[in-house]
């Protein structure tokens, strides 16, 4: 029940005030979203840092075979979304949201619930630690590719 609790703390309950902000205020949310963005950023590198000291032994031993499968995961998930998504007929604007969304999973949660509810384990962290820092690299560079095509919503 802990976990629940925590998962709606950091995922729905953000979710539900943005979108109500933003069906409310949105002159309000434009204000806040480059803010809050970079807010976010901070506080996931600040996980991935924390994970990464804990556990830097461990991190230095399977870094390479992690990285491996971390990479090829993310590929499939990016695959995946666009595939789903273009299956489904969805535009190509959809389709950016779709794949970015199933591509980019949400790492600082894991690390938030590895810590609080697993005592930090070592192996965990590591992998949800290198996990973070590649969605991150390939979540921009794929943002920044889908960026230099403009397509309607």
């Amino acid at each position: 029940m802990n976990i629940a609790i925590t998962v709606g703390l950091m995922l729905v309950l953000p979710l539900v005030l943005g979108v109500t902000l933003n069906a409310r205020r949105p002159d309000v949310t434009r204000k806040l979203r480059q803010p809050l963005q970079w807010v976010s950023m901070a506080i996931f590198v600040g996980f991935i840092i924390i994970a990464l000291a804990a556990n830097w032994a461990q991190f230095l031993t399977y870094a390479g075979g992690i990285a491996g499968l971390v990479i090829l995961h993310n590929a499939l998930a990016l695959g995946g979304g666009y595939a789903t998504a273009s299956l489904a007929g969805l535009s190509a604007f959809d389709r950016r949201a779709v794949t970015i969304e199933t591509g980019i999973q949400n790492s600082g949660l894991g690390l938030v619930l590895i810590f609080g509810f697993f005592g930090g384990l070592g192996g965990m962290a590591v992998v949800a630690a290198f996990w973070g820092i590649w969605h991150a690299i390939s979540g921009l560079a794929l943002a920044s590719v889908m960026a230099r095509t403009k397509v309607a919503p």
